[in-house]
């Protein structure tokens, strides 16, 4: 947030270093989402979980980056959880507070021996929440 109370248009990702674990997970956040009024209002609902998940994020290796639409506009705030190699994980029904969760929820995928975020332990948002997952390229058959 700048010093007039609103947000840069492009806000910088959080960095992450090579080798943790946690460097290896990305959270995207739907920048555009609007809150549950529809309001063309800026910073729009979704750019404030995008902030909101990155001061959760600060000084951990954890990748925040953000996309102009997830195109979940049904389940208003959205967000991704990546992994390399791994099941990757569509959620909404966020609020702008949710962002503690979507790094909670990254720290569980991020030790995950099998890909898949654990459902024990997974914050309500995201259990709830959860829209799709999508399974990794090298897992699907003819």
């Amino acid at each position: 947030m700048d010093r007039n109370g609103s947000f840069p248009a492009n806000i910088v990702d959080v960095p992450s270093e090579p080798g943790d674990a946690l460097a290896g997970v990305t959270v995207i956040v739907c920048s555009s989402c609007r809150d549950e009024t529809g309001s063309d209002a800026h910073p729009r609902a979704g750019a404030l979980l995008a902030e909101d998940t990155r001061r959760a994020a600060s000084g951990q290796d954890i990748r925040v980056r953000t996309v102009e639409c997830l195109g979940n506009c049904k389940r208003r705030l959205s967000a991704a959880l990546l992994r390399d190699g791994c099941w990757s994980y569509v959620f909404g029904d966020l609020e702008t507070t949710s962002g503690p969760d979507l790094v909670a929820g990254a720290k569980l995928f991020a030790t995950a021996t099998d890909g898949l975020i654990p459902w024990r332990g997974r914050p309500d948002s995201l259990k709830r929440g959860l829209v799709a997952r999508i399974p990794p390229l090298d897992l699907l058959k003819d």
